[in-house]
């Protein structure tokens, strides 16, 4: 497939990517929106953090980040998640799209080795939008991509944790040059929602190792 060119390209193709066919609430499964997706992806690029590099994206869901790196020129683009119903379906949106150089392969990230040089990481993992999720889910991500020796790492939090996370990257020797700031939807997809949709404050961290 030709190397998508301009934003509001990339976020219709983006926008093709269904969400969880059936989401789990002990993994907190929130579909990140194509508009943020491509607004993080479009400036991933613009910093040299895709064309041409090894994409990784954990926790990669229906593999948007995966996905929409292949479509920005990623040199190969993988993408690693528990849960299998997600993994399917992420490869099936890759096929049809005609997406090359994209993998996904189920695994909990703790159990994953990459056996190539890790260029960018993209996470967006479970980050406690909800009290019946585990709290420091996030950063069993951002201990794992150290782990996987990368260059550039991507990272969704939540905002209200900002000020932990700058110690935190900071005491493991991680460089953050960017904090981009979105409003994220919550949908209603679990019982104990009483809300049609919300918004929850995040942030992604760049930061560089």
């Amino acid at each position: 497939m030709k190397k998508i060119t301009r934003k509001k390209h990339l976020e219709m193709k983006l926008q093709s990517i269904p969400t969880h066919p059936k989401p789990k609430v002990g993994l907190e499964q929130y579909t990140t929106p194509s508009v943020i997706a491509s607004d993080l992806l479009w400036n991933a690029a613009s910093l040299g953090d895709i064309e041409g590099k090894n994409v990784l994206d954990l926790g990669c869901g229906t593999g948007i980040f995966a996905i929409g790196s292949a479509l920005m020129g990623a040199n190969s683009s993988l993408g690693i998640d528990i849960d299998s119903d997600s993994i399917d379906l992420a490869g099936e949106v890759s096929y049809n799209l005609n997406v090359g150089n994209v993998e996904f392969i189920q695994s909990d990230i703790c159990d994953f080795n990459c056996s190539y040089e890790v260029n960018t990481v993209f996470q967006n993992p479970p980050f406690g939008s909800q009290r019946k999720v585990d709290s420091g889910q996030d950063l069993k991500f951002v201990k794992k991509a150290i782990e996987l020796d990368f260059d550039v790492l991507y990272s969704f939090h939540m905002a209200s944790t900002e000020e932990f996370l700058m110690d935190y990257y900071n005491e493991n020797n991680l460089d953050i040059t960017h904090i981009f700031r979105y409003e994220f939807p919550i949908p209603k997809i679990y019982d104990f929602h009483t809300k049609e949709n919300r918004n929850v404050n995040v942030i992604v961290l760049r930061a560089e190792f």
